[in-house]
């Protein structure tokens, strides 16, 4: 669940109209105000020179080779015991000084394509705003992950089997592309109307301005540029330290260092393995690792998921670990594994067919019932409550706004919009409807060619597809809506888990097959909206967007399997910690996740795990709690609008609350520490007491740290690793926090290899 985002306006004058207004047009002067939505009045300029180039080469060259790098970096780091994900932002802030360069150096002379009447210039002129957020468009479509690549790593890696590649490449391809479909048939209502503002875009739109605004380097300061790179420099350097010469400082648990003898203190001490309590790490991956990075993400919502991170890990599970709720000193206290009865991992092999590769009824007698450690039993539970929760918080919240709205866009639908509508009318023409429709019937297409041919490798039939497809174009409207006024963007992978969990149990390729198609293409959907609303906002000709989106999309998903494809070919034993050597990082938390999830949910289904035939059955009460849990604070906040706490009440998001531990596991405790101590150092105290330096550094920080971090971990794999030589091996020292016992069980007689046996 991605965490809602506040937008600090109170420093924008809105009488600023920002880069592009000389020259620019504009409208009328009865019209500078006509936005309905105060923030994007504050914030977006009102102004557009047409005039300017927008999909030049230089377009093409930067956008292209950002797309490909963030997509190799982001799928490169993803298999990684500390995975790094790098943003947009970075490419946000490195592009400006290239494009700068290439418009100073490029020569401007018109290059003509042989036989055709096609023309362009290499340099069209000063590199501008509008092809700086065309890059942008590029790099986001590189940095979103392809979540089709988890079924091609667990068919590989963990159930050891074999996929056609150009199966595996068209799952890619087409569970990508199926969002422009319903992003099409919406954006009528969803971009166009000035009443789905999309809040997140401001962030992005304040750093365009701030960016191309001439800029003087303060006396005794530097500028945001030189400032950027000596943060780069840095965070290059010092990551050969936590990345090969000392890997132990990633997570230091201090309690697992005095009590090495303790299994109870190391559960209690442990950051990877346990709840973390006096853990910490000296590596910008392990705060940014699994959750993004802090600095982006507003103080309120911090605070939301560290008090949910305390309500969960330091209440709710060791009150049900030490009383023992469903045998829960059998197992670890924190796994995503599977297990048996007797505190084994679950073989899964037992209760699949070997030749149907399916649910073996037989074999499920013979071994048992699934077993899960109580944080992970508690992770699902807490994820029905979330999705419940989400859904009563923006009723009670936001739902008079987001009908009326509603109303209000259906009503206008024809109409002008605002003033954004009516420049982007007035200056550019259109996308065609019938592309997206296109489109969409070529991707339903290829979608049932992948899932029917190849000898039915994934499992899913013609009619899974198309189910997954009715579900993602049934929610996108309302998901789109709640997502364009509140931010908050609900989940649709347990809903389409659970469903074809259901109807089509004991297919484990099938289940995660249609989960992508389901839950994704929504996914993808929102996001080509979004961007599709920043062009709004910056004045991108509509045509330029749907080029860059659709060229960057197939190019990012393409990189994305091929990065995949070859470090499952290349990497001995990857995704294996056990067959692994000694300090390898190519461990795959996140996968091992999804293929505990493809056990659970598509080998033995749902039945046998939360509905009569299973042992989690009263899980499902917390969608129940879920759905009741906004609404005290919401009725306080109601009740008593004069009282202290009623800010406060009003800044509680029931949803993030809950889902708060979510990304736990493959995140872990110290990630969460070290996240939220970072974040509120920044965002709360920095930003309160140096708000200028804040609002003038604070993304550039963010950017240079997750930049230095890439490059140094490409460069070390590259010169180092990709031959065997590991810092572990030069030193002795190990990557995880010297707290082994925290995986151990606490049951009487439980034996687990290389634990004490109580």
């Amino acid at each position: 669940m991605e965490e809602p985002q506040q937008v600090e306006l109170s420093h924008l004058d809105g009488r600023d109209t920002g880069p592009g207004t000389n020259g620019g047009i504009t409208d009328s002067a009865e019209e500078v105000d006509d936005c309905p939505i105060e923030e994007v009045r504050l914030t977006v300029p009102i102004t557009d020179d047409p005039a300017l180039p927008a999909l030049t080469f230089r377009t093409w060259f930067l956008g292209l080779i950002s797309c490909a790098l963030l997509a190799f970096s982001n799928q490169f780091f993803g298999y990684r015991q500390n995975p790094l994900y790098i943003s947009s932002l970075s490419v946000q802030i490195v592009v400006l000084p290239l494009g700068k360069l290439m418009a100073a150096c490029l020569p401007k002379k018109t290059v003509r394509v042989r036989g055709t009447k096609w023309s362009f210039s290499l340099n069209p002129g000063p590199f501008n705003l509008k092809e700086h957020v065309l890059i942008t468009i590029f790099a986001n479509t590189g940095s979103n992950s392809v979540y089709a690549v988890g079924i091609i790593t667990i068919v590989k890696a963990f159930y050891h089997r074999e996929i056609h590649p150009l199966a595996a490449m068209l799952l890619t391809q087409t569970t990508q592309l199926m969002g422009y479909g319903w992003a099409g048939l919406f954006r009528k209502f969803l971009v166009d109307s000035p009443y789905m503002w999309w809040p997140a875009n401001l962030v992005q739109v304040s750093l365009f301005r701030a960016l191309h605004e001439k800029e003087k380097r303060p006396k005794g300061g530097t500028t945001r540029l030189q400032f950027f790179l000596t943060v780069l420099i840095t965070s290059f350097a010092y990551y050969i330290v936590p990345n090969y010469l000392f890997p132990t400082i990633s997570t230091i648990s201090l309690a697992c260092l005095v009590w090495k003898n303790s299994v109870t203190a190391q559960q209690i001490g442990s950051g990877v393995y346990g709840l973390g309590v006096g853990s910490f790490g000296l590596d910008w991956a392990t705060v940014a690792g699994f959750l993004g990075t802090p600095l982006s993400t507003p103080a309120f919502a911090i605070a939301n998921i560290m008090a949910g991170f305390f309500l969960i890990v330091y209440v709710i599970i060791p009150v049900a670990y030490w009383s023992d709720a469903y045998g829960a000193k059998r197992f670890p206290i924190i796994s995503s594994h599977v297990f048996m009865a007797n505190g084994s991992r679950y073989d899964a092999d037992k209760v699949l067919d070997a030749r149907t590769f399916q649910f073996s009824e037989a074999g499920y007698a013979r071994a048992g019932q699934i077993n899960l450690s109580v944080f992970f039993a508690f992770t699902y539970g807490l994820s029905f409550a979330t999705l419940a929760a989400t859904l009563t918080h923006v009723a009670l919240y936001h739902g008079r706004s987001i009908w009326e709205q509603t109303k209000k866009t259906v009503r206008d639908a024809a109409g002008e919009g605002d003033v954004h509508g009516r420049l982007m009318r007035r200056n550019y023409a259109p996308v065609p409807q019938w592309w997206f429709q296109v489109m969409l019937v070529l991707v339903l297409g290829l979608s049932v060619f992948t899932c029917e041919g190849f000898g039915r490798q994934l499992q899913l039939p013609y009619w899974g597809v198309l189910l997954a497809a009715g579900l993602a174009f049934f929610f996108t409207l309302p998901i789109g809506i709640i997502t364009a006024t509140t931010n908050q963007q609900p989940g649709l992978n347990v809903v389409t888990e659970l469903i074809i969990g259901y109807l089509y149990p004991g297919r484990p390729l099938a289940n995660v097959a249609f989960k992508t198609y389901g839950y994704i293409s929504m996914s993808q959907a929102i996001m080509f909206l979004q961007d599709f609303k920043l062009g709004h906002y910056m004045k991108i000709p509509p045509r330029s967007m749907f080029a860059v989106q659709l060229v960057g999309t197939v190019l990012a998903s393409s990189v994305y399997f091929g990065t995949s494809w070859w470090l499952l070919e290349s990497v001995p034993n990857i995704c294996d910690p056990s067959r692994l050597p000694e300090g390898s990082p190519w461990t795959c938390p996140g996968d091992d996740v999804f293929f505990n999830a493809s056990i659970i949910w598509g080998v033995v289904g749902p039945l046998r795990m939360f509905g009569k035939l299973g042992l989690y059955a009263k899980m499902n009460y917390f969608f129940l709690a879920g759905a009741l849990a906004p609404v005290p604070f919401w009725a306080a906040a109601r009740a008593f609008p004069g009282s202290k706490w009623a800010p406060w009440l009003r800044l509680v998001n029931a949803p993030v609350l809950l889902g708060a531990t979510g990304m736990m596991p493959p995140a872990r405790s110290v990630n969460y520490l070290m996240w939220g101590t970072v974040g509120l150092a920044f965002n709360h105290v920095v930003y309160r007491r140096w708000k200028a330096w804040w609002a003038r550094h604070n993304y550039v920080l963010s950017a240079g740290l997750d930049a230095g971090v890439a490059f140094m971990g490409i460069v070390s794999y590259a010169v180092l690793q990709s031959r065997g030589v590991n810092g572990v091996d030069w030193w002795g020292l190990q990557v995880d926090d010297h707290c082994k016992l925290a995986r151990c069980p606490t049951a009487p007689g439980v034996r687990v290899p290389g634990c004490p046996v109580h």
